[in-house]
C-alpha cells in the first residue's frame, strides 16, 4: 500500500520547482532509498519513488512537514 504518497520520478521532481538536474534528484533520492525513507519501483524506462510506507508515524510526520515547509500544504499528498 502506497497509503497518500504517489509514487513520482526524478524528473516530476525536478519539476515541482526544486530547480536541479535530474541526475542530481537521482543521486539524492538513491541517499533517502538508502535511509530507508523512501522506496523506489522501476517501471519501463522510469524509476518511481514512494514514502515507504513502513515509516514510524513520527518519522512521516517530519518528512511530510520538511516537504510542506518546501511546496506548502499540497505536497504532504505525494511527499516523496
Amino acid at each position: 500500500a502506497q497509503s497518500d504518497s504517489l509514487p513520482l520520478t526524478a524528473a516530476n521532481l525536478c519539476n515541482r520547482a526544486l530547480k536541479v538536474s535530474q541526475s542530481r534528484m537521482s543521486r539524492h533520492m538513491q541517499t533517502l532509498k538508502q535511509a530507508g525513507l523512501v522506496i523506489d519501483r522501476r517501471d519501463a524506462q522510469w524509476v518511481r519513488y514512494s514514502l515507504n510506507p513502513d515509516l514510524p508515524p513520527a518519522t512521516r510526520a517530519l518528512v511530510e512537514a520538511a516537504v510542506a515547509l518546501v511546496h506548502g500544504p499540497q505536497a504532504r499528498r505525494s511527499a516523496a
